[in-house]
């Protein structure tokens, strides 16, 4: 059961001091000419700020018109360069506004990696080119991999990017084709064939399907169409803009009972869309945190807000190929580790098999049920349910038997039966 413990006097007085040295250093801070400056300046039309000169090895020029024009700004902190040391993941919140509509909505860029990990692939490139370290990447990109679909080819197939990422760990020809045709780093998307795209295009594309491969997990499964992704808005240089969704689910682990329920219900939707749709493709989330997940302030709906571990698998492919065991269910083993939002799984069957557990029992274990732990809390987004509920038992039975099953096939059928039930728990409390 989760319980807040009070801080101890002697750290909330460290707390309380850090954070009046804090308040004095942004004071100086705020005072110092050149820093001042930059909070003045946009430095999201800056050219160089974007890393637009680093093209093609970045992840795309649709929305350059935007950045350039100066209607995407940085929102107050963010404008502070001297704070980036703190922003590790590289994800900064900003405004956005087109001149005819009048007014801004929020949205979020990402870099889509850290400065480091920025650091190293251009290394890497650089090495692959020259054997250097250091090196114009303009004239290194054509020298390496990504180049390697340049001129006239007409198809990127799975022989050319087959592990890149976990988005193509076992791609299938019409997944891959699904990506060219709904690319949205070109102005003639539309089209499955290669030869549509320019070849600094091609390398983007290729660049950002190794590298993280989140934008086009985005634009290969669109908001617009109901899948339960943020949704793609563009790209300058190496920075991405997505629509910013709301608070992350994590802000709702202390909501009301009936708020939880809901969120809960809509997590396992979640799970069964991903797992079994009409298009026959599997999308396995194979990292589910609360950080993950952010929710709409006025629909209340559940997003997934990080989609860089989402690895894809063609049912179509696997019942046409019928690889070993193909049709027989894979339940996922329960891992009862000592860290945060861990999971046990292997890539080779969740490609392999036409029938898996895999997101039932990542949202069940990571985020509703007693063995969920996240930022020092357990217990689950289900923690502390009314005590009807706690005395009936039923949650609690199917949320177990949903994480650590103790049948066979115990996990689909506690999943299937966890799902009508937070349904009806929603009717009841709304």
């Amino acid at each position: 059961m989760w319980r807040w413990v009070p801080p101890k006097l002697g750290r909330l007085s460290r707390s309380l001091k850090l954070a009046a040295l804090g308040s004095l250093l942004v004071l100086m801070v705020l005072h110092s000419p050149s820093l001042l400056a930059s909070w003045q300046r946009n430095e999201l039309a800056d050219r160089r700020f974007l890393q637009l000169n680093k093209c093609p090895a970045c992840f795309g020029t649709s929305w350059c018109r935007r950045f350039l024009n100066g209607q995407v700004v940085f929102e107050a902190w963010g404008r502070l360069r001297l704070l980036d040391f703190l922003n590790v993941k590289n994800v900064y919140f900003a405004q956005y506004g087109e001149p005819r509509e009048g007014g801004r909505r929020r949205v979020v860029l990402k870099r889509l990696g850290s400065q480091r990990e920025l650091a190293q692939l251009d290394q890497s490139i650089c090495k692959r080119a020259t054997g250097r370290p250091r090196c114009d990447l303009l004239q290194a990109m054509p020298r390496t991999e990504f180049s390697r679909l340049n001129g006239d080819v007409r198809l990127l197939t799975p022989e050319a990017v087959e592990g890149w990422s976990d988005l193509v760990h076992c791609p299938s020809q019409r997944l891959l084709d699904r990506l060219v045709r709904r690319y949205a780093e070109t102005k003639d998307s539309g089209s499955f064939l290669l030869r549509n795209l320019k070849d600094s295009e091609r390398m983007q594309l290729l660049l950002t399907l190794a590298f993280n491969p989140e934008p086009l997990v985005l634009q290969s499964f669109p908001s617009d169409e109901g899948w339960p992704f943020a949704k793609y808005l563009g790209a300058c240089g190496r920075t991405v803009a997505v629509n910013y969704v709301g608070e992350e689910l994590w802000s709702y682990f202390n909501a009301p009972w009936e708020k939880r329920v809901d969120l809960a219900w809509q997590l396992m939707e979640i799970a069964e869309q991903l797992t079994n749709n009409d298009f026959e493709f599997a999308l396995y989330l194979l990292d589910v945190s609360f950080d993950n997940f952010a929710v709409g302030p006025r629909d209340g709906k559940v997003i997934i807000v990080d989609a860089e571990n989402v690895l894809v698998a063609d049912k179509r492919l696997i019942r046409q190929n019928k690889p070993e065991n193909w049709d027989v269910w894979y339940e996922s083993k329960f891992d009862d580790c000592d860290k945060e939002a861990c999971l046990s799984f292997s890539k080779e069957i969740l490609c392999a098999r036409a029938t898996v557990d895999h997101n039932y029992y990542a949202v069940c274990q990571n985020l509703l049920s007693r063995h969920a732990t996240w930022r020092g809390t357990s217990g689950g987004l289900l923690h502390d349910p009314p005590s009807e509920i706690a005395k009936d038992g039923r949650l609690e039975a199917l949320l177990d038997e949903c994480a650590n099953p103790k049948k066979r096939y115990g996990r689909f059928h506690a999943a299937k039966e966890l799902r009508e039930y937070l349904a009806q728990l929603s009717n009841n409390v709304r």
